[in-house]
């Protein structure tokens, strides 16, 4: 029999807004380890790709690494791969900022490396049929994606050992599956049992089985660093390996010469979808929690079946709708570049809307992504540094538009100083109100909400079972044993600047914070009316609210500087006189407030429950600031300025 070519597929990467010291640190403890072991072992040829983010901090902390990967390039022992250079999910882009960000990279490629990459490595395997025209477009020949994308199709898993070919506006794509059996064996299990799975399909007939993964989890992982280095594993692996290579029972192998060498298996349409875990986490509380139920009922010797692929969950996109925060900079992102186009398409710009495409904060899954204030930060940064320079020396202004498409109209004001997002179907609440000289969005809070891992951690027992069969535990394994002792507070409304409530007198500050309360009235979910009006070089937003027949008026100025003034008047019967008016204003920095009378205030961090790659962490989001008026008052205004 002939040999069958394994593809050794690693992604080295590191979102934009990540700490130095995490680089460096993976760095240390992965990628410089890891290169120069499978070099010594000669463990070659293997496929890499790297994020434009980590690539640009090795250009200027790590150039030794890249020279030394450099010659391995050139020797042709490394394929590298084009990806969105910083590391977007495509399908969330418009359709030219996909093409422009494989461009970029291989750009970079062609400029730090010296070669012409013509595979790609798909951001989180998010595929849309789409796809496969801008990438063609790109220059792209051939794409990895998971094995679960062909088997949801119908696709027998014999079947998935040579590439495909697929096509969408007339355009081809080879597409080749990665083995989902081989990311789960390397490397949380004994080498060994790499070989017999190699062996096994090397006696089915089979020429190909392709690995490509995380590179992180050799050493970055929670556990992996002493696994895979000081317990010898990736000794005992490469040895293992060579053995094989040396009788000439695998070959190691390039894509580029799989998809020479290897005959194709015919034509794949495959649908939207990602790999099998995110399927799950992108589903709401309830519906994720049937599917792990119901994925128990069948067990896992079903499920890893061929009926396993027909269980899944959504796609990609629908963290769109679980998370309005990631909604709400997704449309941000696509507007701004939308704009970037229509004026020119300046370097500095495009370049600032290519960082805050990055995929990390948009989602959450095992990793605390979305949940991690700083690469929020850093989206919101970049978007504000593009806007800054796309509306210098421009006026004033305003415009009604459903900004984050969900059906409703916001009211969206900006200067060459600020902008700002009213929406009237969430009582008037402000949903960005962006400094450009700070690059803070101060409405860049996470709102406290229920994910279905709460629940399963409150149902699990006080110890995980452990692994004593030899191997080491996944990020998959250290998700399934989270437990929690108490459920985490639960907002009722997603957070904002100026949220309008009137409190009982009685209420207390714990409970509010607790979030175990109910107010006296509440518009926090409520359409009011909006007016918009000009006067004396500001824009004013009216929003006119009723509580049966007693109305409250609330009325923001915007200057051009980004001076913002709120003022209120409220019907003293909406509720008891010592009852309490009360804004919640859920503020991501700092923000000072001159209140008009003087306010009594409640201030509270915001801190969420969420999964990491530790386990469970809890995470300051922001903080939560209440200015109170007894209901008698009947009148209010606060002037909101940047605070230190």
């Amino acid at each position: 029999m002939t040999p069958i070519r394994f593809v050794f597929g690693l992604h080295l990467h590191q979102p934009v807004g990540n700490f130095d010291h995490v680089f460096e640190q993976h760095l240390e403890d992965v990628y410089r380890p890891l290169l120069e072991h499978l070099a010594s072992r000669e463990f070659l040829p293997v496929v890499l790709h790297l994020s434009g983010p980590l690539l640009e901090w090795l250009e200027e902390h790590g150039s030794s690494y890249l020279d030394r990967l450099g010659r391995q390039v050139s020797d042709g022992k490394v394929e590298l791969l084009l990806s969105g250079f910083y590391e977007p999910v495509l399908a969330s882009l418009l359709r030219a900022d996909r093409v422009e960000q494989i461009q970029w990279m291989r750009d970079a490629i062609r400029r730090r490396f010296g070669i012409d990459a013509k595979g790609l490595w798909l951001t989180e395997r998010v595929w849309e049929p789409e796809l496969a025209a801008d990438l063609a477009d790109a220059g792209v020949r051939y794409v990895l994606l998971d094995d679960r994308h062909f088997l949801v199709t119908g696709f027998s898993s014999e079947q998935l050992h040579a590439p495909f070919w697929t096509d969408s506006d007339g355009k081809r794509l080879a597409v080749f599956p990665i083995d989902e059996r081989l990311r789960y064996l390397i490397p949380f299990r004994p080498p060994e049992e790499s070989a017999d799975y190699l062996r096994e399909l090397r006696g089915a007939g089979h020429r190909l089985a392709v690995l490509a993964d995380d590179g992180e989890k050799f050493g970055g992982w929670p556990g992996t660093k002493d696994w895979v280095y000081r317990q010898g594993w990736l000794d005992r692996f490469t040895g293992t390996m060579g053995d094989l290579i040396a009788r000439d029972e695998v070959r190691l192998s390039r894509l580029d010469d799989a998809l020479s060498d290897v005959p194709g298996n015919g034509l794949a349409y495959l649908p939207t979808a990602s790999y099998r875990e995110m399927e799950g986490w992108s589903l709401p509380p309830d519906a994720a929690l049937r599917l792990t139920r119901l994925e128990r009922e069948l067990g896992e010797g079903r499920l890893a079946g061929p009926d396993g692929a027909l269980v899944r969950g959504a796609h990609w996109r629908n963290f769109l709708v679980k998370y309005p925060e990631s909604n709400r900079m997704q449309k941000k992102m696509q507007t701004l570049s939308s704009l970037c186009r229509r004026r020119g398409n300046p370097e500095n710009a495009r370049r600032a809307i290519g960082r805050a495409q990055c995929n990390d904060a948009y989602w959450h899954g095992v990793f605390g992504g979305l949940y991690l204030p700083h690469l929020r930060d850093a989206i919101w940064r970049n978007l504000a540094q593009a806007e800054a320079e796309l509306r210098r020396d421009k006026a004033l202004r305003w415009e009604m538009a459903d900004y984050d498409g969900d059906g409703h109209e916001e009211v969206l004001i900006h200067s060459q100083a600020f902008s700002a997002v009213v929406s009237p179907h969430r009582g008037g609440a402000l949903e960005e109100f962006t400094l450009f000289r700070t690059g803070i969005n101060y409405a860049n809070t996470l709102t406290r909400r229920r994910e279905a891992y709460h629940d399963l951690a409150l149902e699990r027992e006080a110890e995980s079972a452990g692994h004593a069969d030899g191997g080491t535990e996944s990020i998959h394994d250290i998700e399934q044993g989270l437990r929690l002792a108490s459920r985490p507070p639960v907002d009722a409304h997603e957070r904002a600047l100026f949220v309008d409530r009137i409190l009982p007198a009685a209420l207390t500050l714990d409970q509010y914070v607790g979030g175990d309360y109910r107010p006296s009235v509440s518009w926090a979910g409520d359409q009011v009316g909006v007016e918009v009006v000009r006067r004396r070089g500001a824009v004013e937003v009216v929003c006119r609210a009723l509580a049966g027949r007693a109305e409250m008026i609330k009325r923001f100025r915007f200057e051009g500087s980004g001076l913002l003034r709120v003022s209120y008047t409220w019907d003293s019967a909406l509720a008891a006189a010592d009852d309490w008016f009360a804004p919640e204003i859920s503020i991501a920095g700092p923000l000072d407030f001159e209140c008009s009378p003087a306010a009594e205030v409640w201030r509270f961090p915001i801190e969420t429950v969420a999964k990491s790659e530790r386990g469970l962490d809890r995470t300051r989001q922001g903080d939560s600031v209440t200015l109170r008026w007894r209901v008698a008052a009947g009148t209010a205004a606060v002037e909101v300025t940047p605070g230190v």
